[in-house]
């Protein structure tokens, strides 16, 4: 098993939960970590947010001791603000501090936050200098290929971060542009593996054992990140940690142990978020879980009204039998 190593964090594989808002938060970081994951990344916090103390932020600060080491991932446009509230969180229990240049989301982007900030290199090497300057921790940025077709800079912004003191990179081989459609450029996360002496961790496309040697062996990258093959799967970890060991592929998990894992993903909904908001949250991941299932389609019809724990416990069971 490789291990990884991010500045003075050393990490027990070289695979890595993505940040993913709504998905990544603390319940499911949970089982992701049980399921083998080198290291957890957390859902995007917005330094203004932290900054302006909005009350729905501290939720999502939350770590528990199970599940470190984990990555806090800031997002903003403001390189004062930014390392101010770096410096001021730098106390909780994260191992890790990234910073967000990947997200393609309009709301952010419209506000000069996330991907778009890979058109302006002069910005981003003024963030990512306050920001190293600010911390002792690790500091780690996650950029896609480039903006657009016209901006393919991911080479660029690399040596920048390495230069300005990043400990390792995370690329995504899609511009801002392309969302998640297409195939990811893994070529790009080759380069900026060639451009620069620091870690990088390619993104896109894994979605099994395979795949993952396949990217390895086509990039040279340090690390894997894992985003959307995650989501109802927290086995992907365990699966591709065995592949890359042995060559083999591990058995697909049986319905009991898909039926007891969603129950045990509602359990933590239900102790960290409570009745209200947990089972509702639930509800995305429970179409993850049972996607390609026969009879999902009706249990996912039911989903959208499910307002109990017994109702879900009830029709999960009810999909994948008792034993």
């Amino acid at each position: 098993m490789k291990k990884l190593r991010i500045g003075n964090v050393e990490l027990e594989n070289n695979l890595i939960l993505a940040p993913m808002a709504g998905v990544t938060d603390l319940p499911f970081r949970l089982l992701c970590k049980e399921h083998g994951a080198g290291l957890l990344c957390m859902e995007m916090v917005s330094a203004k947010a932290v900054y302006y103390h909005n009350k729905n932020t501290e939720e999502l600060l939350q770590i528990h001791p199970e599940e470190m080491p984990v990555s806090l991932q800031l997002f903003g446009s403001d390189p004062d603000i930014i390392s101010e509230i770096a410096s001021e969180i730098e106390e909780r229990p994260f191992a890790i501090l990234d910073f967000n240049m990947g997200c393609p989301v309009p709301k952010v982007v419209n506000n000069g936050e996330g991907s778009v900030l890979m058109k302006n290199p002069k910005l981003v090497e003024e963030i990512l200098t306050k920001l190293v300057k600010a911390v002792n921790k690790p500091v780690t940025v996650k950029f896609r290929r480039g903006f657009d077709e016209e901006h393919i800079n991911a080479v660029e912004i690399a040596k920048i971060a390495e230069s300005a003191g990043v400990a390792a990179v995370a690329v995504h081989g899609r511009t801002r542009e392309q969302f998640y459609s297409g195939n990811a450029d893994w070529d790009i996360i080759a380069q900026v593996k060639q451009a620069v002496k620091i870690p990088v961790i390619g993104n896109g496309d894994v979605v099994d054992g395979p795949s993952a040697k396949a990217l390895i062996e086509q990039t040279g990258c340090d690390g894997i990140m894992i985003g959307r093959a995650c989501r109802g799967n927290p086995w992907i970890f365990e699966e591709i940690n065995h592949f890359l060991e042995t060559g083999e592929a591990m058995p697909r998990p049986t319905g009991a142990e898909v039926r007891d894992t969603i129950l045990r993903h509602a359990a933590l909904q239900h102790k960290y978020k409570g009745d209200y908001i947990g089972i509702r949250e639930m509800r995305k991941h429970v179409s993850w879980y049972t996607a390609g299932y026969p009879n999902s389609a009706r249990l996912r019809g039911k989903i959208t009204s499910m307002e109990s724990f017994s109702e879900l416990e009830e029709n999960v069971t009810q999909l994948f039998g008792e034993e």
